[in-house]
Formats: structure tokens, sequence, C-alpha cells
């Protein structure tokens, strides 16, 4: 495996165990072992395990942006782009992930980053859509309750709560 290569594959595994146990509760040796790696060698490849985070911050917002840019590509509109951010929240773990990024703001460097990155999500929006202010930070707002939606499952109540379909019913 090539050092791009481990690194990517380092870079997954890290996403993959925050998402678990957030930036505080996870190891470097949890991710080393899972990655296959020995711990000397995951630092040598991202220095500390803020480092390491903020690649994981990097990824969150490239794969939430990436899917914004998609939908604008298409020619975006409130519809396509809520479809596009719903596409991916399947992902269980990278959702998760994306939810410990927040949670890891009380640390200035993390928090730095994730107000960059959210703004270059913002602004991807806002100048895709002839929109009002209003209905740009509702898409964000509904984006962020679909998160935590998804994150509780509320889909597998949907059937039986109807409190839970309301709220994972996609904005109209």
């Amino acid at each position: 495996m090539s050092a791009d290569e481990r690194r990517e594959a380092v870079l997954e595994a890290a996403m993959r165990e925050f998402a678990l146990g957030g930036l505080h509760g996870t190891s470097a040796e949890v991710i080393a072992a899972r990655a296959g790696i020995s711990q000397p060698y995951l630092f040598r490849l991202f220095g500390t395990k803020r480092e390491l985070f903020l690649a994981v911050v990097d990824r969150v917002f490239d794969r939430m942006l990436r899917a914004l840019q998609e939908a604008v590509e298409d020619g975006a509109t409130l519809a396509s782009l809520n479809r596009s951010y719903a596409a991916i929240l399947s992902d269980r773990e990278a959702l998760l992930a994306q939810i410990q990024v927040f949670a890891a703001c009380s640390d200035d460097e993390i928090r730095f980053r994730v107000r960059r990155r959210f703004a270059e999500c913002y602004r991807c929006v806002e100048n895709a859509l002839d929109a009002s202010e209003d209905e740009v930070r509702a898409f964000f707002a509904n984006g962020m309750l679909q998160t935590v939606a998804a994150a509780m499952r509320l889909d597998e109540l949907a059937g039986r709560e109807p409190w839970a379909r309301r709220v994972i019913m996609p904005p109209q």
C-alpha cells in the first residue's frame, strides 16, 4: 500500500472511530488498530490526534460540499439540494462523525475550521439559489433536523409514531 493509500485508510478508520467516540473518547491506539497500523506510524502520518481529527473535519465537509455542488451542477433548487443532502445521511458512521465534528467545537482550532468549512457550504447554497436569506437558513436548519433524525433512526418509528413521520417528512 502506498503512503497515500495508507493515509486514506487511516483517515477512513479515524472517521469511523471518531463517529463512535468523539474527539476525546477515541484513542489513537483504537484508530491505529482499525487501520491495521502501529500507533507510531499513525502519528508519523498525522502528527497528533487533533490533526487527524481536523482531517476528519475536512472529510465531513468535503462530502457535504460535494453533495451540494453536484446538486448545483444539475440545476439547483431547494428540492434538489434537499435530496442531495438526504443522500449523505444514509452512511450512519459518516453521519455520526458529522455530529461529533460539531460537538468538538469547544476546541478553538476545531471550531475555527468547522466555521470556515460550514461557511463554504453556506455560501455554495446562497450562490446557487435565487432564494431569500430565510430560505437558505431554513435549508440548513432542515438539514440539521434531518441529521439528528437520521442519527436517532426515526425512520424506524415513522410507521407507528406520527411525530417521527412528520419530522422525517421531506420539505415541500
